[in-house]
């Protein structure tokens, strides 16, 4: 029980320490360097599978099942003055085991590690290199900022994080963000062994109201281990509608496109999204989420079935704002596939999943 104790510290210090900041605020405001920390602790029950979430293998942030866990916690320094910024956090928890298996040593335990240069004075030109969180999808790994607890099986399969070098551009009105990114790969830290070749990727943000964001961003790559041939050619598209302070709406659709050497046609997935958050007072919010993910080819979801990863979801999701650094969040999520790739109790196939999970969030 030690990493409990170790859990329930972490939290109670991220308290401790954000109740003391409110008396230095103003002061850290104006200083070049800032501090801020994150814990999650989540409870998961999948009816179906065992203590381990195996019966979920697509499960990459909250994949514990019938167990306290830490998702994720981090402590980060961000330094940021004049034309000069950086930004390091270090974390654990199983959101790192999960996404970060490829890492060795040290690597799985960097949520950022980059610095950044603003070339122009006059134009708001930076250019960035580390490792920094995806310019794809809108749902992150820091679990405060998303409108649903778990995340979508569209996140959990595209970057969470990535690594290279980027160029971002925000207009003097603050309408319209453009970059271009040259990445070690699809989710990567170390380029994978045996493969040299970079990847490549742009991000395209459109803000014209406080009411609307429109965002398209692609990845472009070799996400193989040096197989030579392969390009995948991904692009993830959304819109967020802020009807008003207490509703909103978000659409989401995601392509992939793969092509190998030898094989036509090329092998496409997609995975469609929509939520919906209506703010019940400042406290409470509740949040719907439905959600397909067609891979038909198991390009990135592989089950062995005839008709291949085709499922459909839908979550409810509640938030609790206890006070301004912690968060009660709970949600049920079911899940139904066109072939039969869960289990039962007694290893019994079927096509649905039903998950009930909460978490307690922490922050500074």
């Amino acid at each position: 029980m030690k990493w409990l104790a170790t859990i329930i510290g972490w939290c109670l210090c991220l308290v401790v320490v954000a109740q003391s900041n409110d008396t230095s605020m103003s002061k850290q405001k104006n200083n070049a360097i800032q501090l801020s920390g994150y814990a999650e602790i989540y409870y998961q029950h999948n009816t179906n599978g065992p203590v381990t979430n195996n019966d979920a293998p697509f499960v990459y942030s909250h994949d514990q099942n019938k167990q306290l866990s830490v998702n994720l916690a981090f402590v980060k320094a961000g330094y940021k003055k004049d034309r000069l910024r950086a930004n390091m956090a270090l974390a654990f928890g199983s959101y790192m085991r999960a996404n970060y298996a490829g890492e060795n040593g040290f690597y799985k335990q960097i949520l950022e590690a980059n610095f950044g240069w603003k070339i122009s004075k006059q134009s708001n030109l930076w250019l960035d290199a580390g490792v920094f969180g995806s310019h794809i999808g809108l749902e992150s790994a820091i679990g405060k900022d998303c409108w649903t607890l778990s995340r979508s099986i569209a996140a959990d399969n595209s970057p969470y994080f990535e690594t290279g070098v980027k160029l971002a551009y925000t207009s003097p009105n603050e309408k319209w963000f453009l970059s271009g990114l040259i990445l070690t790969g699809w989710q990567r830290i170390q380029m994978l062994r045996g493969n040299n070749s970079l990847s490549f990727g742009h991000q395209i943000q459109f803000k014209p109201n406080n009411k609307w964001t429109i965002n398209s961003s692609a990845y472009i790559g070799n996400p193989t281990a040096g197989i030579d041939g392969v390009m995948r050619y991904f692009h993830n598209f959304y819109a967020i509608y802020q009807w008003s302070n207490r509703f909103g709406l978000i659409a989401g659709l995601d392509i992939g496109f793969q092509k190998a050497k030898g094989i036509s046609p090329g092998q496409v997935w997609h995975t469609p999204l929509l939520m919906a958050q209506f703010a019940v007072n400042d406290q409470l919010k509740i949040a719907l989420r439905t959600e397909s993910y067609q891979d038909t080819n198991g390009i990135i979801i592989y089950t062995g079935t005839p008709h291949g990863f085709r499922v459909k979801g839908i979550s409810l999701n509640v938030d609790y704002a206890i006070n301004k650094y912690v968060l009660w969040r709970a949600e049920i999520k079911q899940i139904q596939s066109r072939d039969f790739i869960f289990t039962k109790q007694g290893n019994v196939p079927t096509q649905n999943l039903f998950t009930a999970l909460t978490a307690v969030a922490v922050s500074f």
